[in-house]
């Protein structure tokens, strides 16, 4: 009420002002004759006086719809930011648990390691209802991604080139864990956020700033640390250096891989699909781990391991119950994990959601003491602070490109709207 009254008083003020200027200029020739000078300047003061008035009230209207954006873009981000916790539990807790149930398997008699890589992958069909689930997009995201579909046979041959490689990724990991123990082989794992980002440099035009590259120096060393470890580090006794070498290899082998293919994954969303709809990211997933399956499933039969699978489910430490429910909880956290990934993808990056995955590493070995009774020496504690380093790192570049890219684009807004 204060405010209305207020304008109205203040548009009163200016009819009386321009009520004042008109009779001065209808009566021009007998104001000059009859008034003094100092009326001439009152009335010039009046007149500005309006000028000034305007000119403040043209622009509330600009600074009031920039500030009606800039409460809608911390909106925007605020929700999105939601997301993008949610993912993160996703991730965090699909990741351990299907690390841990993998060596559960391992240690409580499984020994088929084709069957251990099948269980990653054959899950898929649990993604099948959330093509229900429509994206919200903006209308001018939606047309700026909005392009020429590829062909069929582009896209076929993309995902079987990827599905073949996770498959043989996959395989990797499955005998890295077989032959290590579940703490190192998940701080080795941490390597993957450093093979991602060398190839996003090469692939995905990724700018090496000095934080990501100080990621990438603790990744690495916090890896190689482990190598230099004793035998008693080990807890599992009839594991022999060859084999723990072996072990080693692969699982370094396959967080390249693991690299390797999320930024294959970014480049072919980028160059190809030119799409970011949740429905194309499915795709993606349920395609390229079909493909996988059918490629595992013919290892598990061309390696005579499913001979074996009867008597190993009855040789299973834990009852045939547990075997069962194993390999089953197996393949859905794993795909609980690939929906928390392929969500970081949607709001974030691909290397956000690799690096919100290493973040996770660390977890594994303080509850592999709890479960698996490993032996977190000395070396296993200086790795798991250089992993954590190095992932606070790279997360703290990401927090300054967003702040970056939050205060370019509220620069931009306010420049066209003063232009306008």
């Amino acid at each position: 009420m204060i405010v209305k009254t207020s304008f109205r008083n203040k548009k009163l003020y200016r009819a009386g002002f321009k009520s004042k200027l008109c009779a001065s200029f209808f009566n021009l020739e007998d104001f000059h004759s009859n008034t003094p000078s100092s009326y001439m300047g009152e009335v010039q003061e009046l007149q500005l006086q309006v000028m000034v008035e305007e000119d403040k009230e043209a622009k509330l209207p600009e600074r009031s719809s920039v500030s009606d954006e800039t409460v809608a873009q911390r909106s925007t981000n605020f929700r999105r930011w939601i997301r993008i916790a949610i993912y993160t539990f996703l991730v965090l807790s699909g990741q351990v648990a299907a690390t841990l149930l993998g060596r559960q398997y391992y240690d409580k008699g499984g020994k088929s390691k084709w069957l251990a890589t099948l269980v990653q992958l054959v899950g898929f069909p649990i993604l099948l209802p959330f093509y229900c689930i429509q994206l919200s997009k903006s209308p001018k995201r939606e047309t700026i991604i909005q392009r020429e579909r590829p062909t069929f046979s582009v896209l076929a041959s993309i995902y079987v080139s990827l599905g073949l490689l996770l498959a043989a990724d996959c395989y990797l990991y499955s005998v890295g864990l077989l032959y290590l123990p579940v703490s190192t082989y998940s701080l080795i794992c941490a390597s993957q956020l450093a093979f991602n980002a060398c190839f996003s440099f090469f692939l995905n035009s990724l700018k090496l700033t000095p934080f990501v590259l100080n990621s990438l120096f603790l990744l690495t060393i916090s890896s190689t640390l482990l190598v230099f470890q004793n035998d008693d580090s080990t807890d599992t006794t009839d594991t022999s250096k060859g084999k723990y070498a072996i072990g080693f290899i692969c699982t370094v082998a396959a967080s390249a891989g693991y690299g390797l293919v999320l930024s294959l994954q970014q480049l072919t969303f980028k160059k190809v699909i030119k799409s970011k709809k949740f429905t194309a990211l499915l795709d993606m997933i349920v395609y390229t781990n079909l493909v996988a399956s059918c490629v595992i499933v013919v290892g598990l039969f061309a390696s005579s391991e499913w001979k074996s699978l009867a008597r190993e489910m009855e040789e299973y430490k834990l009852g045939k119950v547990s075997y069962v429910m194993n390999l089953v909880w197996t393949a859905i956290t794993w795909q609980v994990f690939s929906i928390g990934s392929v969500g970081m993808i949607v709001e974030a990056s691909s290397l956000f959601s690799n690096a919100i995955g290493v973040l996770g590493l660390p977890i594994v070995p303080v509850l592999a003491v709890v479960f698996f009774h490993d032996k977190m020496n000395g070396l296993k504690v200086i790795a798991m602070l250089l992993a954590i380093w190095g992932f606070l790192s790279f997360v703290f570049q990401h927090y300054l490109n967003d702040c970056y890219q939050g205060n370019t684009e509220e620069v931009s807004r306010a420049s066209s709207t003063r232009n306008q």
